[in-house]
């Protein structure tokens, strides 16, 4: 593909294209955007048949309505996708990004963003609050156990507890939860049996005075009846005595 002329891109323009040394080999020249002199990405194709890094020829045709290479006339923005092409440069095969930390896995550029997730070369950071360390993935683990600043954390799962580094191991909201939910359960199981118990004397109770009520009831009514025949006897009495008395 033709480089360049009189008009060059910006010294300040970012990239859009691949870096040539993330390839295990030099790429074909015919896999170069001519915009960016990095290996296409997203390549798209111009009226004009040349192509260029998406991003690159974008940023180009705000600023020139001409092709870079051949310096026809674009209409518009219209491009063109070239998937084939990008197929072929995701099947290049290239270094991991940590190679100068001593990662010696290559992949195809397809593949690179499965490989860069689970690189033990990749630098981390320490996931304790306060902690500015930066350390491998790798070595991530071991320096947890020993991070100065991992003393005292907050549960991860939100349940508010305050944890040191030897709890943290063992910690278990949630069993935690069912086991005081259980025995939450035990104690209001208790409580109602409780109450169930006290209500049954208290109904015994209720039963035994309103029978005692009755009974009372009963004797009053005799006494009064008692109270009120006796007069009535006396008199009786007192005038058979005087008719007796006549006789």
């Amino acid at each position: 593909m033709p480089s360049l002329g009189a008009d060059k891109a910006p010294s300040s323009w970012t990239s859009g294209g691949y870096d040539l040394n993330l390839f295990t080999s030099p790429p074909d020249c015919s896999l170069l955007c001519s915009v960016c002199h990095g290996v296409l990405k997203r390549p798209v194709r111009l009226q004009c048949g040349h192509i260029f890094c998406k991003k690159c020829i974008l940023r180009w045709l705000a600023r020139q309505k001409t092709c870079p290479c051949c310096r026809k006339e674009v209409k518009g923005k219209k491009v063109v996708h070239v998937n084939k092409l990008r197929r072929t440069i995701d099947r290049l095969e290239i270094k991991c990004r940590n190679a100068e930390a001593g990662c010696l896995v290559t992949c195809p550029l397809a593949h690179r963003k499965g490989h860069q997730d689970s690189c033990p070369f990749q630098l981390m950071a320490c996931p304790n609050e306060g902690c500015p360390a930066r350390v491998l993935r790798g070595a991530l683990a071991e320096h947890r156990q020993h991070c100065q600043h991992g003393a005292q954390q907050r549960c991860p799962l939100g349940c508010g507890a305050t944890l040191g580094p030897g709890e943290r191991a063992q910690h278990n909201c949630y069993q935690e939860l069912r086991e005081a939910w259980s025995q939450r359960q035990e104690r209001s199981q208790s409580l109602v049996l409780g109450l169930l118990r006290r209500m049954r004397k208290v109904h015994r109770a209720t039963n035994l005075i309103r029978r005692q009520l009755a009974q009372l009831g009963d004797f009053l009514q005799e006494d009064e009846a008692l109270i009120v025949g006796t007069p009535q006897e006396a008199a009786r009495a007192t005038l058979e005595g005087s008719i007796g008395a006549e006789v």
